[in-house]
């Protein structure tokens, strides 16, 4: 059975048949999935459908693109949610400094103050980092101790940043990208970093793989991830599955 350790299902594009897809996880092989928020709105909707599925849990959080919207209202609203049954992390949290929605030291004032959040709660974190590698290990960095843990979501950067992020106890993981044919970046990421340092996901309705590019991502595709990291490391997807399953379990404190 295959985890998705990253997918959107609250987003606007699964309104027209979010239940059947929900429905047919299993049947896709799919055992659960995690659905993070982007801001206020998605985290309330998030929690709500981990209430409602059995297979799904959240995470709850706001993405940088939203973080000039924030103040401590918000914190405390994040705090509320976070406590509620089945919210196994804070995120989609961290900086953007592709689209800068939000001005710099806003995204990176919000994402430690979620950060310290996440410690405090005793959380993992689901970082967003899109052309902002430097900075967000560095607050990482400064932010580290015995409870900062978490996630590397639809990871961009380098093989050798990839293990400063594992040095500071996060997982590493790859999305549709890595297959993608002039991928030469996330392919060494898959060929270079161990399995037990890895996660697979979908980020649907977002980077469908090859060879659904185009369509709309859903969390069944990722068995295409996970088939070409098998592929990359010489390895049967049998071993891809059942290691990044381990994995997530581990990170989320999912039995």
């Amino acid at each position: 059975m295959l985890v998705d350790s990253h997918a959107h299902l609250d987003d606007k594009r699964f309104d027209n048949d979010r239940e059947d897809l929900i429905k047919n996880l299993r049947e896709n092989n799919i055992e659960f999935i995690i659905n993070p928020g982007a801001d206020l709105k998605t985290s309330r909707k998030a929690v709500k459908l981990a209430k409602e599925n059995e297979n799904i849990y959240a995470a709850v959080g706001v993405h940088p693109h939203d973080a000039g919207d924030m103040d401590e209202n918000t914190i405390a609203e994040l705090k509320k949610l976070a406590k509620e049954e089945k919210v196994v992390a804070i995120g989609e949290i961290g900086l953007d400094y592709y689209y800068d929605n939000s001005p710099r030291e806003i995204q990176k004032k919000w994402f430690k103050e979620q950060i310290k959040l996440a410690k405090e709660l005793d959380l993992p974190i689901i970082i967003h980092d899109r052309d902002a590698h430097e900075d967000t290990y560095n607050i990482l960095k400064e932010e580290n101790d015995e409870k900062l843990r978490g996630i590397m979501h639809c990871y961009q950067s380098s093989l050798e940043m990839s293990k400063q992020f594992i040095e500071l106890g996060f997982f590493i993981s790859l999305a549709g990208p890595v297959t993608f044919k002039n991928a030469k970046t996330p392919k060494e990421v898959a060929s270079g970093v161990s399995l037990d340092n890895l996660l697979i996901e979908t980020d649907s309705p977002y980077l469908t793989p090859h060879p659904y590019r185009g369509k709309r991502n859903e969390p069944k595709h990722v068995k295409h991830v996970a088939q070409m990291i098998a592929d990359l490391k010489g390895i049967s997807i049998e071993e891809v599955i059942q290691k990044t399953n381990q994995n997530a379990k581990k990170i989320f404190g999912i039995k």
